[in-house]
């Protein structure tokens, strides 16, 4: 754990950076004038080098080349060592300095002063000694600046691979609280109760209780698992700890284990405390799964972390909490009491959970007074609180772009839809095509409205393209689904057959398009037949669960049903999916007329609501109006014209084509 409670680590510090550096510069700039102003005191550039005995022996000549000259005693001893400067001049030679230092007799000293050649100067003081030495001084304190300290920190970080990278969150910094979580209400009591135990521990130990050592919250992305615990500290009057999965996985061995004792110790010094890993999954895969016994480095991290977790009092007050959306793939014990103690579930919000993280969110959001947040959490069954707020947040965006001042129903609705199901293209599409993708999402919408299904009813129909699709015919749900019965699944075989029928009955032919359908369709029966016992083959699951994790697991799995009962699973099979097909073709056929109208529909229009549907049905015309839809216009047909021709044929071998509908929203 770093020493920096506040989480400053990893910023840089402005106001000591730009200090060192403007030390470094002034002693750059106090060198530089330093060798400046010794080089113009002395102005030898090129001196004449003279011993004590030689300037003593020229001087006391009659003709002496040493014109004048400076006597300058040395304090260190005292006035028996001296530095002579001064002009020699040799006849016919330019003028040119000297210099000489040594230790002069006091009879040696006695004849220069009686030449007056030489002027003398008072000793040095301790200042022009200290000025003598400032040059190699800065010089000295530059090389530690920048060599010595930077080997330093060098080493400082190779040894810091063990210490704990886990950041301390302190109140004043987060302000996330348990008001600001929505849609969750059974899980913000379980954190609750942990935070209050923290906060009064006598209130639970008089009657026996004692404090979880661990709880692990679990549940899909975007729930809200992070942000609850962010809640947590906020809440909490305790340090609060937060580290991440993936933060103990380093490139050498025994790193992980380090980091995770150096962060139980931490813990027991800031003890009462809350360490909060993050998708713990990373560091807490199932042991000696795989080819070759797993990972080592991975397993000593997390033999680490449970001795950690299951080593220290349970009294000593470090509460561990982590969060994953993978809870099959921990190892078990990891998750046995006395380490885990809760797993607290956070699910996807129901209805009013929705509508409660939508008032969340809309506070900083200008919302229409025609939106109506209860009518938006029912159109949004299966969205997630991040898939919430990204809603709003595409809302405001989407107005933005219209220039609105504030943020509509209409808004709303295309921004789910481009959530759900892509953002709208124009494609450019010649009137053939438009044809059979009119029929196609006809064939879907004409199936879905005349099924008598409580969960899933037609909500619009369009040939506009989205994602991969030309074409959507969105069924969305009514409301919350937990779970559906076989009429419902048969529902839902017979809406998918609906599109190939359509083009069928009209052009007498089908395309690739109703791929997606088809592999749907053949899912849904798959799991009626093996994993729901709907069929005649009774309640038997066949199978083991084809979605495995770890690799070994899959190479070992055993069949556990004989070839013929897998020759009666595929009878089974084709059989639900066959009656669906003649049933999804009956209706069509006895609705033809209906078929028609609603294809001539679409390609005026491009999108109709499932009013539409029901009118044409019913009167056989549409009688409310068709709201009109402002799009960008496809590109011109000369564009067509300029593409490799072999565009249109990679288009029909894309099996989304004409249309990938999802039977759930």
């Amino acid at each position: 754990m770093p020493e920096n409670p506040n989480n400053q680590r990893n910023k840089p510090l402005r106001g000591g950076g730009q200090f060192k550096m403007l030390t470094i510069w002034i002693m750059v700039i106090g060198l530089i004038v330093s060798l400046l102003y010794y080089t113009n005191q002395s102005n030898y550039s090129d001196p004449k080098k003279l011993t004590i005995n030689e300037v003593v022996k020229y001087a006391q000549q009659e003709n002496s080349p040493i014109q004048k000259g400076t006597l300058r005693p040395q304090p260190s001893n005292g006035y028996m060592w001296h530095e002579i400067t001064g002009t020699w001049e040799e006849e016919g030679q330019e003028p040119r300095p000297f210099r000489a230092s040594g230790q002069l007799t006091e009879n040696n000293l006695a004849a220069l002063q009686s030449t007056n050649l030489f002027q003398e100067e008072a000793p040095n003081n301790l200042l022009s000694s200290l000025l003598g030495f400032l040059p190699l001084l800065l010089f000295v304190v530059l090389l530690y600046f920048l060599f010595v300290r930077q080997i330093r920190q060098a080493g400082r970080g190779a040894m810091s691979f063990g210490k704990s990278r886990a950041r301390m969150l302190t109140r004043d910094r987060e302000k996330i609280t348990f008001k600001d979580v929505a849609g969750c209400d059974e899980a913000k009591e379980e954190v609750a109760e942990v935070v209050e135990f923290l906060k009064d521990p006598k209130k639970f130990q008089r009657i026996g209780g004692r404090i979880p050592k661990g709880a692990l919250l679990v549940g899909p992305p975007g729930t809200g698992k992070t942000l609850l615990a962010r809640a947590v500290a906020g809440e909490a009057d305790v340090p609060f700890f937060s580290i991440s999965g993936s933060d103990f996985v380093e490139m050498f061995v025994g790193v992980g284990a380090a980091r995770v004792r150096d962060m139980f110790e931490q813990g027991r010094k800031n003890a009462p405390c809350i360490i909060f890993i993050d998708e713990i999954d990373a560091v807490g895969r199932q042991r000696g799964a795989g080819l070759g016994g797993g990972n080592d480095e991975r397993e000593q991290t997390l033999n680490s972390l449970l001795v950690e977790m299951d080593g220290f009092d349970g009294h000593e007050g470090v509460i561990i909490m982590a969060a994953t959306n993978r809870p099959d793939v921990l190892d078990n014990a990891l998750m046995r009491p006395g380490r885990f103690d809760r797993q607290i579930v956070i699910d996807l919000p129901d209805l009013n959970g929705r509508e409660e993280i939508l008032r969340v969110h809309a506070k900083k959001i200008k919302l229409s007074s025609s939106v109506n947040l209860a009518e938006v959490s029912r159109g949004t069954p299966g969205f997630s609180g991040a898939d919430l707020a990204n809603l709003l947040n595409e809302s405001a965006l989407l107005a933005a772009r219209r220039n609105k001042s504030e943020v509509d129903r209409l808004d709303i609705d295309d921004a789910r839809d481009k959530i759900a199901y892509g953002r709208e293209r124009r494609k450019l599409m010649d009137d053939e095509d438009k044809r059979i993708t009119a029929y196609h999402e006809a064939g879907h919408a004409l199936v879905q409205a005349l099924l008598d299904d409580r969960k899933l009813k037609l909500h619009k129909v369009t040939i506009i393209p989205r994602g991969r699709a030309l074409g959507l015919t969105i069924a969305a749900p009514v409301k919350d689904i937990l779970g559906y019965s076989r009429r419902e699944l048969i529902n839902q075989i017979c809406f998918a057959m609906g599109g190939r029928i359509g083009e069928e009955v009209e052009t007498g032919d089908y395309s690739n398009g109703a791929a997606m359908d088809i592999k749907q369709a053949t899912k849904i029966a798959r799991h009626m037949v093996c994993d729901w016992g709907m069929s005649d083959l009774g309640p038997i699951a066949y199978g083991e669960n084809q979605d495995q994790v770890f690799l070994a697991r899959e190479i070992t799995r055993n069949q556990n049903y004989s070839e013929e009962t897998a020759k009666r699973i595929d009878v089974a099979i084709h059989e639900i999916i066959s009656q669906q097909y003649d049933r999804a073709k009956e209706l069509i056929e006895e609705h033809k007329e209906a078929l028609e109208k609603v294809a001539d529909a679409l390609l005026k229009y491009e999108t109709v609501e499932a009013v539409h549907v029901h009118e044409i049905i019913k009167y056989g015309e549409i009688r409310t109006p068709v709201m009109a839809q402002h799009h960008t216009p496809p590109p011109k047909q000369e564009e067509q014209k300029s593409k490799p021709p072999k565009a249109k044929e990679s288009e029909k071998e894309d099996p989304d084509l004409p249309g990938a509908e999802p039977a759930l929203a």
